[in-house]
């Protein structure tokens, strides 16, 4: 077994917390988020054993707080839990981590990072 997994998804994971929009656009953004964060998710749930440490980064040109951060990164975070095959993103068998980082003009995805987390790790 492999002791980490990492993919980049290409993904626009706008400020969801400061945004106006009608319901049905909000559950079409975060349907498609979620079905991306399981994808990229399944490959992990193969190669890496459990438990998990799972870091999401959000890379865009623009930063976020850390609050509307966690809501940008919600459905993806979902998504990877479902393909982790954890009954809840509170299971015990996984850590999350949210982190962003600057990218170039026009650049926004979405990189998972899913290792394997020794016992003594919180």
């Amino acid at each position: 077994m492999i002791s980490s997994y990492t993919v980049v998804v290409p993904m626009r994971l706008p400020s969801v917390a400061n945004l106006r929009e009608h319901w049905a656009v909000k559950m079409r953004r975060a349907r498609a988020q979620r079905f991306a964060g399981r994808v990229a998710g399944t490959g992990a749930r193969l190669v890496v054993p459990s438990p998990w440490a799972v870091t999401l980064t959000r890379i865009s040109p623009r930063p976020l707080d850390s609050d509307n951060l966690e809501m940008a990164l919600k459905a993806v975070r979902d998504g990877v839990a479902d393909a982790l095959e954890l009954v809840s993103d509170r299971s015990p068998d996984a850590t999350w981590k949210c982190e962003q980082r600057r990218g170039g003009p026009g650049e926004s995805a979405v990189e998972i990072s899913v290792a394997h987390r020794e016992d003594n790790e919180p």
